[in-house]
């Protein structure tokens, strides 16, 4: 099979190209080759290489910032969602687009499911509501991931952060009021592999097994590092300040994906154990 994953210099999509490659012949793209801003370069990409599947890891995740940049948010979340989706009814692909917790405001009591009306919060949020809105307006039979609090070894996450931290002081200040599922992208690509191979359509929740928060995924990333003369102290999501609203509950009902393919990740501190040691 021929996947092509756009937004392969991510985070997640360095993890995509490493365990798609092993399996199938895929082919990367970024703003580099393709920006998927750009109606034109985008069909002409997608009619050049012909892929069968294309999944999509390009996205504009900077939360806060897109609070300030709603317009390019929208671009790259909304329009850059719905070029893919129109070149790839146009060739013949299947698309699989990886979506977000942050459709739902987080006032729920218990995990998401897929048939949960979204209600987003901020601009970000939003803005990957409405990509996953026009795209199932183009293309109805196309796969949507909704994920988690990512962490992967590309690029900027909070495991990097809260290390980087616990070098430089010996208390920290971490969120106690925001609860998830934090998801490991080497997992999340696997089961993206899983979708593009059973040919899923529909929308689905994909995270690693149980949930913490913000502290709790912190303590243990201390734990497991060995970083015992740090203390972490819990604070609010309202102590803390920061632009964009964010939803207290993120956690996501995975067993429709579970149901579909057969497959379940694993608990997240086994896969942040891997992250960190393996």
């Amino acid at each position: 099979m021929k996947i092509l994953v756009s937004g392969c210099r991510g985070m997640l999509g360095t993890d995509l190209m490493r365990v798609l490659g092993s399996v199938h012949e895929v082919i990367g793209v970024d703003l580099e080759e393709a920006d998927i801003t750009d109606p034109r370069a985008v069909e002409d990409q997608v009619a050049a290489l012909a892929p069968d599947v294309l999944i999509n890891a390009a996205a504009y995740t900077d939360v806060d910032k897109s609070e300030q940049q709603e317009d390019v948010a929208f671009r790259v979340n909304a329009d850059g969602a719905a070029n893919l989706a129109l070149a790839c009814r146009a060739g013949r692909t299947r698309l699989i687009h990886v979506s977000t917790d942050y459709v739902f405001d987080g006032k729920a009591e218990r995990p998401y499911s897929e048939q949960d009306p979204p209600s987003p919060l901020g601009v970000y949020g939003r803005s990957k509501w409405e990509g996953e809105k026009r795209i199932r307006e183009i293309l109805p039979e196309a796969c949507l991931v909704r994920t988690a609090w990512l962490y992967g070894k590309a690029g900027k996450n909070f495991v990097k952060a809260i290390l980087a931290q616990a070098g430089e002081k010996n208390r920290l200040r971490v969120v106690d009021d925001q609860r998830g599922s934090p998801t490991y992208t080497l997992d999340l690509a696997m089961a993206l592999r899983s979708a593009a191979e059973k040919g899923l359509e529909g929308t689905y929740h994909v995270t690693n097994q149980g949930s913490c928060s913000w502290l709790g995924f912190a303590e243990k990333i201390l734990e497991l590092a060995e970083k015992k003369g740090v203390a972490v102290e819990p604070i609010s999501t309202e102590e803390l300040g920061r632009p964009a609203p964010r939803p207290g509950n993120s956690v996501l009902d995975c067993r429709k994906f579970e149901k579909a393919t057969g497959m379940k990740l694993r608990r997240w501190p086994e896969a942040l154990k891997d992250y960190l040691f393996g």
